[in-house]
């Protein structure tokens, strides 16, 4: 199933929607790095349903216990094991679907690949899989600190409604000052009355979640078949709902000459800089010393309040009724997972920068 992410900074996540736990192993930390466990479930509170109004009802703590791996609060360098436990299943609301396919959903496929499925929220192909990846994530942060590294993701767009400023114009010490997670207070209300007007319609909107990384030295990235940007951009599109992935000036780009696009070098006090960053910190597939910034899509829920025609597993023509605890828009709770992911490939890639030079 590819539950496997990372090559040295390596996790492995387990557990399904409806099951007692989900969890996480993370193997390649390195030896006495101090565990902060409050970060920790700081991150994961950000990440957890039930936050506000624009969020799924269903109420979880997503309290963790680390299992195995730290000792005296300091990593030890063996695996480290950290589980969430649910509390607040509610599988029955998922009984009418046990044998139909909800649409655009995994369920057709998951029944067509290993003809067994657990129909309860998605199972392993639910949303809340990504509570483990949030964990890792901050353990990798907690890792990157060391090394000055830091990560801000925020709503850039819901729907039609669209930030008109890049990250450089906006103070992202204020994302977390709204339910949105959009550091501009007058659109972060706009798009908030837009999500809610949505939900109460029994539909839902997509929209985009900006990421950026500051402080990543020069040098990390492969570059052939595992360039820094196509790694990350493996990351963004292995989390659920996410439809498409740009970093740079992305498809925008193609609307400038290369005499407009290209990156001019200059010495700042003996450090290499670019006068423009259309590159995204990413050139030939290894980090230039600039920040690095990307766009991640997701698409609306697929699960509506309202029926829907579909079929059942032997074909046959069935009504798949609105029900259950869904996110109206997923991109609030969003932030903390694009952050994770990229703190994951950093931390990954940091630690083979290592290993290729003497």
């Amino acid at each position: 199933m590819g539950n496997t992410f990372g090559n040295l900074f390596r996790i492995h996540t387990y557990g399904e929607s409806h099951g007692k736990a989900l969890g996480v192993i993370i193997d390649g930390c390195p030896a006495g790095l101090l565990i902060d466990e409050a970060f920790i479930q700081s991150e994961l509170d950000r990440r957890k349903p039930g936050q506000s109004k624009i969020t799924t009802q269903r109420k979880e703590a997503d309290e963790f216990e680390i299992v195995s791996g730290v000792f005296e609060g300091k990593s030890t360098g063996t695996p480290i094991s950290i589980i969430i436990r649910n509390q607040d299943q509610k599988s029955k609301d998922y009984s009418h679907i046990a044998d139909k396919f909800r649409p655009s959903h995994a369920d057709y496929t998951f029944q067509t690949k290993y003809g067994i499925r657990d129909y309860r929220g998605g199972g392993r192909s639910s949303a809340r899989e990504t509570v483990a990846r949030v964990a890792a994530g901050a353990v990798a942060k907690i890792f990157l600190r060391h090394h000055k590294i830091s990560f801000y993701a925020y709503v850039s767009q819901v729907g039609s409604l669209k930030l008109d400023k890049d990250y450089t114009q906006l103070d992202l010490t204020k994302t977390e000052d709204n339910i949105l997670r959009c550091p501009d207070a007058e659109m972060a209300e706009k798009m908030i009355e837009l999500i809610d007007q949505t939900r109460k319609n029994r539909d839902t909107i997509g929209g985009i979640v900006t990421g950026v990384i500051q402080g990543v030295p020069a040098g990390l990235g492969e570059p052939v078949f595992d360039k820094l940007h196509a790694e990350i951009g493996k990351a963004m599109l292995s989390i659920n709902a996410v439809k498409g992935f740009e970093y740079g000036s992305g498809f925008e780009g193609i609307k400038l000459n290369g005499s407009e696009h290209n990156d001019a070098f200059y010495m700042d006090n003996n450090v290499v800089k670019t006068r423009t960053n259309y590159s995204g910190g990413i050139q030939g597939g290894i980090s230039n010393g600039q920040d690095i910034y990307f766009n991640v899509a997701f698409k609306p829920v697929a699960t509506i309040m309202t029926d829907q025609e579909s079929i059942n597993e032997d074909g046959g023509t069935v009504t798949v009724e609105g029900k259950g605890r869904h996110d109206p828009c997923v991109v609030p709770r969003a932030v903390p997972i694009v952050e994770a992911m990229a703190a994951l490939v950093i931390a990954d890639y940091l630690l083979i920068s290592v290993t290729n030079r003497i």
